[in-house]
């Protein structure tokens, strides 16, 4: 098991409208995929910034969650647009975090 860690660079005045969208569509669309979204997080100082934390049981499940969110033409058409509109795509950063022995989300 890991965990995605996801930071993106959300435009200029449009944290209000990305945290709506994110949560309302993205994280349902996701989960009714099997996704397991851990955590959704904006910066406190910097409004650009937003993460968010996803757990996966393994390599195999990654490539299945990824197909059946990203590939699917409903995330092609009605996702992908928006997303492109709220966020800096070329800023993102996916970390792939293990939780050590101690950690709380092992």
């Amino acid at each position: 098991m890991f965990y995605e860690l996801r930071r993106y660079a959300i435009r200029p005045g449009c944290m209000d409208a990305w945290v709506e969208f994110f949560e309302e569509e993205i994280v349902p669309f996701q989960v009714a995929r099997g996704a397991v979204i851990a955590g959704l997080f904006r910066g406190e100082t910097d409004e650009g910034v937003w993460v968010w934390q996803s757990r996966i049981e393994s390599e195999a499940e990654r490539e299945r969650l990824y197909e059946a969110v990203y590939q699917s033409e409903e995330w092609k058409t009605h996702f992908a647009p928006r997303i492109g509109e709220l966020m800096d795509r070329e800023k993102m950063v996916v970390e792939r975090l293990v939780p050590t022995p101690h950690s709380v989300l092992r």
